[in-house]
């Protein structure tokens, strides 16, 4: 009765632990005062975790290390790691839930170190979660037909998780590559969770079937139930990804020069007639506020310029953040810019500008 008491604790933790996990990874829906309490409240809770399973601690050393249990103890393992460092990081960058631990650490270590970690601790969490689901559901009777319409249906709901986790440049963040998180603060709370929900799904998936792999693996041959499906399935799942996000990447090419890895956004065209009239009421607009602000320069003259582009007075800014600013970099000064009147395109650069501009001028492309 006692274990069963303390499996039902283990598991009411472990649903919460998850439901943070999703408020965490969406910031832009949260904001920076409750995300750091969330994350106290998440820390508190991997404390707790630990506490609970320390009998998994004094086990890890005894017995045998068959595929299944040296998976899920590795991924354990990197788990509680990723998050000991993205609650160390994030303490060092708090300005509201503990700001007397504010600079423990250099803060631009700290923000690039807590990007990466907080989202390696997400893809680690997705493979711990599938990794249990086998032996929680493992209890139910299901027809093997069932099953396997089941995993073919959450093959393709864990395929559009990797194409929203490609799309949404989290690969970069994993890895280094970019100091800062790119949010969207125009998208609905209600989606960013479910495409935070998806994405956490796909890892799951695979976890899960890893799991039925490796569980397989260790039945005699007789009782042994179509070794490779689990194989097919999570092939099945990143192929979907991949092609999802290559034909979405193909359709964006077509019309911007800026899709890619990281970046997946709309492109608008419009024809030249319809891209002149815009223009000229968008120019006399920004023309008055210009003369606002300051007299452009000698050459940047509205009348000699006949090809679409708007001017944009000159103007003074202060470049770099105060050093009152939570999240500030070391070694930022901040310092008056002075910006000179310029021209620029009110719309954005397509392919096709890019290709007139090298034909123009004798380029290869």
């Amino acid at each position: 009765m006692l274990k069963k008491h303390n499996t039902m604790i283990r598991r009411t933790v472990d649903v919460c632990m998850t439901a943070l996990l999703l408020c965490l990874m969406a910031y832009q829906v949260t904001g920076e005062t409750l995300h750091e309490w969330i994350g106290i409240g998440m820390t508190v809770l991997v404390i707790l975790h630990q506490i609970l399973n320390r009998k998994w601690y004094g086990a890890m050393f005894k017995g045998k290390y068959k595929s299944y249990r040296m998976i899920t103890t590795v991924i354990s393992v990197l788990l509680i790691i990723s998050f000991a460092l993205t609650a160390f990081c994030g303490m060092a960058m708090s300005g509201h839930a503990v700001p007397f631990m504010y600079g423990m650490v250099k803060v631009s270590f700290a923000r690039s170190m807590h990007l990466s970690m907080s989202h390696w601790s997400f893809v680690l969490m997705g493979l711990h979660l599938g990794l249990h689901i086998p032996v929680m559901f493992a209890k139910l009777s299901i027809a093997d037909k069932i099953k396997t319409a089941i995993s073919v249906v959450f093959c393709i709901i864990a395929g559009t998780g990797l194409f929203l986790f490609i799309k949404n440049g989290v690969p970069d963040y994993l890895f280094f590559q970019v100091p800062f998180a790119s949010l969207d603060y125009e998208k609905s709370g209600i989606l960013v969770f479910l495409e935070n929900i998806l994405q956490l799904t796909f890892w799951g998936y695979i976890g899960t079937e890893t799991a039925v792999l490796c569980r397989n693996s260790q039945r005699k041959k007789e009782e042994k139930k179509n070794p490779l499906l689990p194989v097919v399935l999570i092939m099945g799942a990143v192929l979907l990804g991949v092609i999802i996000h290559m034909l979405a990447g193909n359709r964006d090419k077509k019309g911007s020069a800026g899709a890619g890895w990281s970046s997946f956004g709309k492109t608008v065209k419009t024809s030249s007639s319809e891209k002149t009239d815009k223009t000229e009421k968008t120019e006399s607009t920004t023309e008055s506020r210009a003369g606002q602000t300051a007299e452009p320069s000698a050459k940047a003259d509205p009348a000699k310029v006949q090809d679409g582009f708007i001017l944009v007075g000159s103007g003074t800014f202060l470049m770099g953040s105060p050093e009152s600013e939570n999240w500030r970099i070391d070694d930022e000064v901040q310092h008056e810019v002075n910006v000179s009147a310029f021209y620029i395109d009110p719309y954005e650069t397509t392919q096709e500008d890019i290709q007139a501009w090298l034909d123009v001028n004798g380029i290869a492309r």
